[in-house]
């Protein structure tokens, strides 16, 4: 039986982005399963957590992610745009597309829309909070063009809120965040620690 690992994130974070397909990576390397998780990040985990939204931090904080951000891409060898011209924003509708595509079509299309939101945000510079962005971004990954309307369905928004309650019960508290074996690691620069807890079980 293969392990599990609980992805956390947000379609708007750009450390969700630069991680997102290193960990698609591992899962396939280890033979892990991914449960594709958004969260509702800055409207119910921050208020638990203490975390701040970008705007309310500190002005040091806030020029040394720009740096980090900068940092990781270079290295990772990943187009990022670290002021895109649609940020901040919502991932709310984003995020219960990811799990419409989830329910009706499984954990590897959720990351493929995943994939395509992030790079749409983060590389593109596209508005991932407007509907006819999404529709555009199902269509370019070959998934159901309903999905976008189911996204606005009750079942999902339930999930989107189990999601969340989920991620508090663990003690998510900045996105990603990714769960194996009821032991947490925060951050995309967590993944090697992800992969040797992988490999370990």
């Amino acid at each position: 039986m293969s392990i599990t690992v609980d992805y956390f994130f947000t379609p708007q974070s750009p450390w969700a982005y630069l991680g997102h397909e290193r960990l698609a990576h591992i899962a396939r390397r280890t033979g892990a399963a991914l449960r594709v998780l958004p969260i509702d990040l800055g409207g119910k985990v921050f208020p638990i957590s203490g975390g701040l939204p970008l705007g309310q931090r500190a002005p040091q904080r806030q020029a040394y992610r720009l740096l980090e951000l900068q940092r990781h891409a270079d290295f990772l060898g990943l187009a990022l745009q670290v002021k895109p011209r649609f940020f901040p924003v919502s991932g709310d509708d984003a995020s219960r597309l990811i799990i419409a595509v989830d329910l009706h079509d499984g954990a590897e299309a959720a990351m493929k829309i995943s994939s395509a939101i992030l790079s749409a945000c983060w590389a593109q510079q596209r508005h991932i909070a407007d509907e006819k962005v999404l529709a555009e971004l199902l269509a370019e990954c070959g998934l159901d063009a309903r999905r976008l309307e189911q996204s606005y369905s009750q079942a999902v928004q339930e999930r989107y809120e189990a999601n969340t309650g989920q991620a508090i019960d663990a003690g998510v508290f900045g996105a990603p965040s990714y769960l194996v074996g009821g032991e947490l690691f925060w951050g995309q620069d967590r993944l090697d620690f992800v992969e040797r807890r992988l490999q370990a079980a």
